[in-house]
């Protein structure tokens, strides 16, 4: 019984889990579109890119939108599809730059 009870719990947690991946890309590299493909999806939608990187198996593009707002967009790296996008606050800037310069004082 303890056995059947242990399996349960586990089975339980076990779509728990798999749901919290699902901003993972899981796509072999071969399959993927090359950086280049990522920077004229970026500039078709006005957006200014800083960086692009490769995170948790997805693209990453790290820039700001045409309103000049900090953005982080995640794409899938084989259909180019937005999967999410982040917009940054200007009062995080600005709290992480008061947070620098109490650091360099300290």
């Amino acid at each position: 019984m303890k056995k059947t009870v242990t399996i349960l719990g586990f089975l339980a947690v076990f779509p728990a889990g798999a749901a919290l991946a699902e901003d993972d890309c899981f796509v072999p590299m071969a399959d993927w579109q090359p950086r280049d493909a990522v920077a004229r999806l970026a500039e078709e939608n006005g957006w200014a890119v800083r960086r692009i990187k490769i995170d948790d198996g997805c693209y990453e593009i790290d820039g700001r939108d045409a309103n000049g707002r900090r953005i982080e967009v995640t794409v899938h790296p084989a259909t180019l599809e937005v999967i999410e996008i982040e917009y940054e606050d200007e009062d995080d800037d600005a709290r992480r730059s008061r947070d620098r310069e109490g650091e360099k004082n300290d």
